[in-house]
């Protein structure tokens, strides 16, 4: 014989109405941390769907930094409350509801905080709430924040409410720390991009990054950009002036290289390497490359007129050819750089240095690659220092129409 009490329809819709909030609330969350918009997001999303569970009327979101609570994130009609939390932080005390939950790690309620003697936070005078509620927030068994959920009339909230935020608490704690990580690996990033080209930077944080930093092989197309009489300046010119100069000539290069999906390999002195079509996939490259060098051509002539003012003739000199390298991390523990090597990247070095003061010189894969786009005159065969036979190579002058 069965002794249980059947479960009524009310009690059933009941149910069924606390299942769906919780599920809605969690979904709010993990939406929140799938659009990668930082943490703040994810703690508003974690205090309202609280604040909504317990049928309060605000929340508190604290997240602990050492033995102090401090609020990051509130719901709900608070006036100047969040101003109040915002200095004065939580300490693990009876004085507050998060400063028991601290020192408890457990569920706190406070009937009424005006008839409870230990109770002594000031908020209250400007948010007006009676009841107060405090849930943890613990990750493997670390407490990291707690929630307080406030009502502005006394007594104590349901344990059905009870219950169930607690539950949802748990489940925020994940997505947090998710949301955290996710926070770490984009500062890291932007951190990153500052040394790195932005490619590289995303390469390093991608699943895929390990294999390709390990060694690949590769199509691409290589620029290199050097300046005329730049070793006769730099005989001659104070250091101050030659680092203003070097800071001038790579901002004008580095502003143009994301803009054609170019990669930096590096800037040494004067000479600066780019590639393209690695490591991501670039339509067009070898067009995209002769587009970054006629672009880089007319910003630098603004550069080198300001120079000439102050007596200092420097010009610019571009060599370009597309063909396979190898491509991967280059240098030793502590010190990598993203590199490509092979004959095509010297091939690229050769053409610059044999290009005249303002020419774009590309070599005959990237001629066949773009001929129709471009206008381009032969320049011959030219003798390059480490090449065995001589290389055609063809002057760049202009872009078609529709180049």
């Amino acid at each position: 014989m069965d002794d249980r009490s059947p479960v009524s329809a009310t009690d059933l819709a009941r149910e069924l109405g606390r299942s769906r909030g919780q599920q809605q609330a969690v979904g709010h969350v993990l939406r929140a941390v799938a659009r990668c918009q930082g943490l703040q997001p994810v703690l508003d999303e974690i205090v309202e769907a609280a604040e909504r569970l317990c049928e309060g009327e605000h929340a508190q979101l604290y997240l602990r930094e050492g033995d102090i609570f401090k609020v990051a994130a509130e719901s709900g009609d608070q006036g100047g409350g969040l101003a109040y939390a915002n200095e004065h932080p939580h300490l693990r005390d009876r004085t507050t509801v998060v400063g028991r939950v601290a020192l408890s790690q457990d569920i706190v309620q406070i009937a009424d905080v005006l008839a409870d003697q230990e109770y002594d936070y000031g908020a209250q005078a400007i948010v007006g709430f009676r009841a107060l509620l405090g849930v943890p927030i613990v990750l493997e068994a670390e407490l990291i924040g707690a929630l307080a959920i406030g009502r502005n009339v006394p007594g104590l909230f349901d344990d059905e409410h009870v219950e169930l935020v607690k539950t949802f608490a748990d489940q925020a704690a994940v997505a947090i720390a998710n949301a955290r990580l996710l926070d770490a690996v984009e500062r890291q990033r932007t951190e990153l991009a500052r040394f790195v080209s932005p490619q590289v930077a995303e390469l390093v944080s991608s699943p895929e990054g390990e294999r390709l930093l390990a060694g690949h092989r590769a199509y691409i197309s290589c620029v290199f950009c050097d300046l005329r009489n730049f070793t006769a300046f730099a005989e001659t010119a104070a250091p101050e002036d030659l680092l203003d100069v070097l800071r001038e000539y790579h901002a004008a290069l580095g502003q143009l290289i994301p803009h054609y999906e170019g990669t930096l390999e590096h800037f040494a002195g004067d000479g600066v390497m780019i590639f393209f079509n690695d490591p991501l996939p670039v339509s067009e490259h070898e067009l995209k490359a002769v587009r970054f060098a006629l672009n880089a051509r007319e910003q630098f002539e603004d550069l080198a007129s300001l120079w000439r003012k102050r007596g200092n003739e420097l010009a610019l000199g571009i060599g370009i050819e597309a063909g396979y390298a190898t491509l991967g991390r280059i240098g030793f523990e502590g010190r990598y750089d993203y590199g490509a090597l092979g004959p095509i990247t010297n091939l690229a070095s050769r053409l610059s240095t044999s290009a005249a003061a303002g020419q774009v010189l590309i070599g005959p894969r990237v001629h066949a690659a773009i001929e129709e786009a471009v206008d381009a005159v032969p320049v011959g065969k030219l003798e390059l220092k480490g090449f065995g036979r001589p290389v055609p190579a063809y002057e760049v002058r202009r872009l078609r129409d529709g180049g």
